[in-house]
């Protein structure tokens, strides 16, 4: 199967929340959460939709032509909360309104504020979909437009597993280690890419045997 990456648009919205809704279901913050499995698969989908929207409004969205996979690229500094953000987070939420703020205060406190930079909020394969190189071709696409830029990007982690993949992409762990929900709750790993050096293209012709010598 292809791993194409395209721009996402508003009529993805849909399809995207709910691929995000199916892959984080059961990752560890997500439980956190809310620890019902039923009440979660009800309450994510219009959760997610949340941040698909502001994501395309003031980011980034990569996605598949299947629409089996999305990326949330963010700007910082520059983005702020979507409109009506609090009472719209609190109707989709409901009674585990005060969980998910939480969530919020706990990744803006340890955000870095060092240097502008693009976000990873989100990526997710969906699960018939994973380990098959979809999440590195979304890495990828962005990643090489940022090195082009020379942009820096971070994110969080939610698993071990998702911070082993980063660190292969190019990621260091940042130097304060983990950060953990309240009450107990589960480990982010908040961590940073710095831009690569791009090769010219005299550089990238004498390499490959092409182009001329000064």
């Amino acid at each position: 199967m292809s791993n194409t990456v395209i721009l996402a648009g508003d009529t993805d919205i849909s399809a995207l929340s709910a691929v995000i809704a199916e892959a984080f279901h059961d990752l560890p913050p997500s439980r956190w959460l809310i620890a019902d499995d039923d009440a979660r698969r009800q309450v994510f989908p219009a959760y997610f939709r949340i941040c698909v929207e502001q994501a395309l409004a003031c980011g980034t969205v990569h996605t598949t032509p299947d629409r089996d996979a999305v990326a949330l690229w963010l700007p910082v500094p520059g983005m702020p909360p979507p409109p009506g953000y609090l009472s719209r987070l609190t109707a989709v939420t409901g009674p585990w309104a005060s969980r998910f703020l939480a969530l919020d205060s706990a990744l803006d406190t340890h955000h870095p504020t060092c240097s502008p930079h693009y976000h990873l909020a989100i990526l997710a394969v969906r699960p018939g979909r994973q380990n098959r190189g979809t999440g590195t071709a979304l890495l990828d696409a962005w990643h090489h437009n940022l090195d082009e830029h020379g942009q820096a990007a971070y994110l969080e982690a939610s698993s071990e597993q998702s911070r082993d993949l980063y660190l292969r992409h190019g990621y260091r762990l940042g130097p304060e280690g983990p950060f953990f929900l309240p009450d107990d709750g589960p480990a982010f790993w908040p961590m940073w890419r710095e831009p690569r050096p791009v090769p010219s293209a005299l550089a990238t012709g004498r390499e490959t045997g092409h182009g001329k010598a000064p």
